[in-house]
C-alpha cells in the first residue's frame, strides 16, 4: 500500500540548523518524505556551521536528512537547489557548483506561471551578520541559550497539559528594536526584488514565516524548522504559499518511531572555517 503523499511543483525550506540539538529534523524529514516534487530549494542555513565549530553534535537523524535529500535526486529526479545561507557560509568557497541536479548557488530566480520570484536567504540585508561578525556570533549563542530554556520550559507547560510556546517569537514581538529590524528587512529585501524585476521574493533568515503583499511585490519568509515548521509551496497551477507543519501533519500523520530512529547517538564532523541560477516552470 503506498504512502499518502503532497504533490507539488517546489519546495522550499530553509533554516533546519543541523548540527544543533534544536534542529526540528525528524519533522522536516517526514515533512520531504510524504512530499513529491520537481524542485526543492533548500534556502540557506540548512548546516549550522556555527553551531558545529563550537562543539555541538552532529546526529544520526541530521544524517538521515542528508540520506532522504539524496533519495530525492536519485528515486524522484527532483532538481535540488542549495543557496548558501550565514550559518553554512563555509559552502562560499565552493559556489557556484554542480553535480548533476544538485546545484549550490547564492541565489536563484523561480520562473513560476505567476511571475518572476528573487530567491535569496536574506542574510546580505542584515547589517550585523554581513559588518559586525562578532555581534553576529554572540547574538547566535544568546539565541541558542533562549531555545535551551525554551525546551525546559516547554517541557514543564506539556506535563501540565498546554501547547508549545514560543519564548523566542514572543520577546521578538514584544521588542520594539526587533519589530522594527523584520520590517526593514522585508521592505529591503522587497525592494531588490523590484529592482530585478520580479513579481516577487522568497526568503528566510529571519525566522518569521510570512506571505504577504509589500506594495506591488509578492512577499515570502519560509520561516524556519528550530520554532516555526513552515515551508513554502508552489503548487502544480503555480500559485505560491505558506504551508506549516501542523497543518501538514493533520493530513500526513507521523508513525511512531522505529526503535533503530529513538536515540540519536552523536557522530563526530568537523567543519572548516556572487553567482546566480535561473530556475524556469516546466
Amino acid at each position: 500500500m503506498s504512502k499518502p503523499i503532497l504533490s507539488a511543483r517546489t519546495v522550499i525550506v530553509s533554516d533546519i540548523h543541523l548540527g544543533t540539538p534544536h534542529s526540528k529534523v525528524d519533522e522536516v524529514t517526514h515533512f520531504l518524505k510524504h512530499v513529491r516534487c520537481e524542485r526543492l530549494i533548500l534556502n540557506g542555513d540548512i548546516i549550522d556551521g556555527w553551531r558545529l565549530r563550537r562543539g555541538d553534535a552532529w546526529t544520526k537523524a541530521h544524517t538521515r536528512f542528508v540520506r532522504r535529500v539524496l533519495t530525492m535526486i536519485q528515486k524522484r529526479d527532483t532538481e535540488v537547489v542549495y543557496l548558501r545561507g550565514n550559518h553554512d557560509d563555509f559552502l562560499g568557497r565552493l559556489l557556484p557548483m554542480q553535480f548533476e541536479r544538485l546545484r549550490l548557488v547564492e541565489e536563484c530566480v523561480l520562473e513560476t506561471a505567476h511571475g518572476r520570484y528573487l530567491v535569496l536567504h536574506g542574510d546580505v540585508f542584515d547589517g550585523v551578520v554581513k559588518n559586525m561578525v562578532f555581534l553576529a556570533h554572540l547574538g547566535d549563542a544568546g539565541y541558542a541559550l533562549l531555545l535551551r530554556l525554551n525546551r525546559f520550559y516547554n517541557w514543564f507547560r506539556a506535563l501540565r497539559g498546554k501547547e508549545y510556546f514560543s519564548l523566542s517569537q514572543a520577546i521578538k514581538a514584544r521588542v520594539k528594536q526587533a519589530v522594527s529590524f523584520v520590517g526593514n528587512f522585508e521592505e529591503q529585501i522587497a525592494a531588490l526584488a523590484r529592482q530585478r524585476g520580479c513579481t516577487g521574493v522568497i526568503c528566510g533568515h529571519i525566522h518569521t514565516p510570512a506571505d504577504k503583499m509589500i506594495g506591488d511585490i509578492h512577499y515570502l519568509n519560509s520561516g524556519d524548522w528550530v520554532e516555526s515548521m513552515t515551508a513554502i509551496i508552489e503548487h502544480d497551477d503555480g500559485r505560491l504559499g505558506l504551508i506549516t507543519y501542523k497543518d501538514f501533519l493533520s493530513r500526513f500523520p507521523r508513525p511512531a518511531a522505529a526503535p533503530s530512529e529513538e536515540i540519536d547517538e552523536p557522530v563526530s564532523l568537523t567543519v572548516g572555517a556572487q553567482s546566480c541560477c535561473a530556475l524556469s516552470a516546466p
